[in-house]
């Protein structure tokens, strides 16, 4: 009986348990559906409350948030993203790339005109630098000899400007054999003289004309290609019918660096051939020395002909 009993006590209170500890999750069950049933009072009601307020009090200013400041535009992108991207791209490659094909042409010809300009300021530079250094030494050797035999034994089989005009000398000397004017062979040496000289002026001033060409014209070459560029921004600014930045520069970068390529290729240009001017002055100078030491050489030898034709006529 009091087995029974004790039995009977245990099953209510493991009842009693198991209810307490299923009465928590009950309730949480019950209030998850809940709570759309008692916020939707709230929204309902709101309305009439905010109705009542005076017009001007009903739009109040609300700051816009950090995602509503970049919101996106027509494009898909930010104001603030296209800007930085266009900003971000205003290099000389991209700008070189989105420009027109007339302006890209340009700045092909331009980027030649100055590669030409470098390839003969160094190639005139060795060529000036070797030619005088080789006709000063030239110019030493022959400061001794007393005939146009020794000079050209002294320069041995060298080839420059120098041993022409000895071997024009002596080509003269020998033509005129039995010619007694010795006026009429220094006027022919001395023509065959300049002929030499104005080779070797032409020789020395290859190339610079081109650079001439190229300082003259590669400024308004680059303005054309500016002004073309310029024209088609503000055909694109008509078209999109804005005056943002971001549509604005890069077209007028673009043009203007046609003018900076031209300025680039122009500024050189200009300054070495002054360089090349000076310097092809001074080695004309010395090709006109050898031309005169030719010419001397040249009176020299006529006039011991002479002598020994004298002393073998008194004999």
């Amino acid at each position: 009986m009091i087995a029974s009993s004790f039995r009977t006590t245990l099953k209510w209170a493991a009842v009693f348990a198991v209810m307490a500890l299923a009465s928590p999750l009950l309730a949480q069950q019950k209030a998850t559906p809940a709570a759309p049933m008692t916020s939707q009072p709230a929204i309902v009601q709101a309305p009439p409350a905010q109705s009542q307020l005076p017009a001007a009090e009903t739009r109040p200013a609300v700051p816009l948030s950090p995602s509503a400041e970049a919101a996106p535009d027509a494009s898909g992108k930010s104001a603030k993203a296209v800007v930085s991207n266009a900003i971000h791209e205003l290099s000389p490659w991209s700008m070189f790339r989105n420009a027109d094909i007339i302006v890209q042409a340009i700045m092909v010809s331009l980027a030649f005109a100055s590669l030409v300009t470098w390839t003969v300021g160094i190639a005139k530079t060795l060529e000036l630098t070797v030619a005088q250094r080789k006709l000063r030494a030239a110019l030493k050797r022959i400061a001794e000899s007393r005939s146009l035999a020794e000079a050209q034994l002294a320069l041995g089989g060298k080839e420059n400007v120098l041993s022409s005009l000895l071997a024009a000398a002596m080509r003269e000397g020998r033509m005129s054999a039995g010619i007694s004017s010795d006026s009429g062979i220094k006027e022919r040496a001395a023509s065959s003289f300049s002929e030499i000289v104005r080779a070797e002026a032409r020789r020395v001033r290859f190339g610079m004309g081109a650079l001439a060409t190229i300082g003259a014209t590669s400024p308004f070459v680059g303005l054309f290609g500016t002004v073309w560029g310029i024209m088609n921004s503000f055909i694109g600014i008509s078209k999109s019918q804005t005056t943002n930045l971001a549509v604005v520069a890069p077209g007028i970068a673009e043009a203007l660096l046609a003018t900076a390529i031209g300025l680039v290729a122009a500024i050189p240009a200009v300054i070495i051939y002054n360089h090349f001017a000076r310097v092809t002055k001074g080695y004309m100078e010395l090709v006109s020395r050898a031309s005169g030491a030719a010419g001397r050489l040249l009176s020299r030898d006529l006039d011991r002909t002479h002598v020994s034709a004298h002393s073998r006529a008194a004999e």
